[in-house]
């Protein structure tokens, strides 16, 4: 089973890679493990995600479903935090901050960022910390 020790990984495209590390590294604050001409290794809140280079990703509207990843806090100071640097840093939204399923056992806020290459990330936090899974 997995510990906190270990990392998930997710590979994902990137028409631009200094596009890519702009956004991951100085606009969401995610480390650069590794670069390499074809890709760059991430520190994604604790987990691995990969920009490969695919300078031919098709470009248009994104859409939120059927696929976008991201980070699901356990405290609600933490979304609060990554709320306040994407004002300070002007970072694109997808989806402005919101509450959904409000006044259920689901409740939760969520904000959906979009990076260069039109990957769609969510970031939001359950008010009962049972519905993280």
């Amino acid at each position: 089973m997995r510990t906190r020790d270990d990392a998930f990984h997710l590979a994902i495209p990137a028409r631009d890679l200094d596009e890519a590390a702009h956004f991951y590294w100085k606009q969401l604050g995610c480390p650069i493990a590794r670069r390499y001409d074809d890709r760059i290794t991430l520190n994604f809140f604790g987990d691995q995600v990969v920009c490969h280079l695919s300078p031919d990703s098709p470009r248009g509207e994104p859409r939120l479903y059927p696929r976008h990843f991201g980070i699901t806090f356990r405290e609600r100071s933490d979304l609060d935090n990554l709320l306040r640097l994407v004002e300070v840093r002007e970072i694109p939204v997808f989806l402005e901050a919101q509450l959904r399923f409000e006044g259920t056992v689901e409740e939760h806020t969520t904000v959906v960022l979009r990076d260069p290459t039109d990957n769609l990330l969510e970031f939001k936090h359950y008010r009962d910390p049972r519905m993280m899974f």
